[in-house]
């Protein structure tokens, strides 16, 4: 009596249930993957965020202070991004007359203890109105609490309109520091 062992294997055909599988795998990568993308986006950002990011706002043509002899305020308005809300405000800066061909622009917050300076005509000076606090017509600190000068903001002009990066200083320093 011989016994014959063979065994024949036949590859069987895919089960409907392993395509199942296979496609509900597939199906959950491609969800995982788009969903990731914003979380690696927001991780990355300080990484990806370029210097040159920094918001200029309007001050006006370069013509209308040509002819300056006294600090000028004008109103710019400030853009600000935090995340997906965009606010925005409204400020003044001071614009001094051209000093060497260049047009130099102050902030009207006093490094005191933070309150609007004015600028009087009459005496020709700058005043803050909380402690008497009193600059000449560049900025220079006079008299009063102020640890300091006006602070000084950068400025350029760019398609014939002057622009002025508008920044806060810590205040009750004697050196100007830009807060973050």
């Amino acid at each position: 009596m011989e016994l014959n062992n063979q065994i024949s294997v036949t590859p069987k055909a895919p089960e409907r249930r392993s395509f199942i599988l296979a496609l509900f795998a597939i199906t959950g990568a491609t969800v995982g993957a788009l969903l990731a993308i914003p979380l690696i986006r927001f991780i990355t950002y300080p990484l990806r965020k370029s210097a040159t990011d920094e918001s200029w706002s309007d001050v006006g043509p370069i013509g209308d202070f040509a002819s300056l002899t006294a600090p000028v305020a004008k109103t710019i308005t400030l853009e600000r991004r935090d995340a997906w809300q965009t606010t925005s405000s409204q400020t003044a800066v001071y614009v001094l007359p051209s000093k060497d061909g260049q047009l130099r622009i102050l902030s009207p917050i006093c490094p005191h203890l933070g309150c609007s300076v004015r600028w009087d005509e009459s005496q020709t000076k700058f005043i803050c109105p909380c402690h008497a606090g009193s600059f000449t017509a560049d900025g220079d600190r006079i008299s009063g609490p102020p640890p300091r000068s006006m602070d000084t903001l950068e400025a350029k002009v760019e398609d014939g309109t002057l622009k002025v990066r508008y920044q806060y200083f810590r205040q009750l320093v004697t050196t100007k520091e830009e807060m973050a």
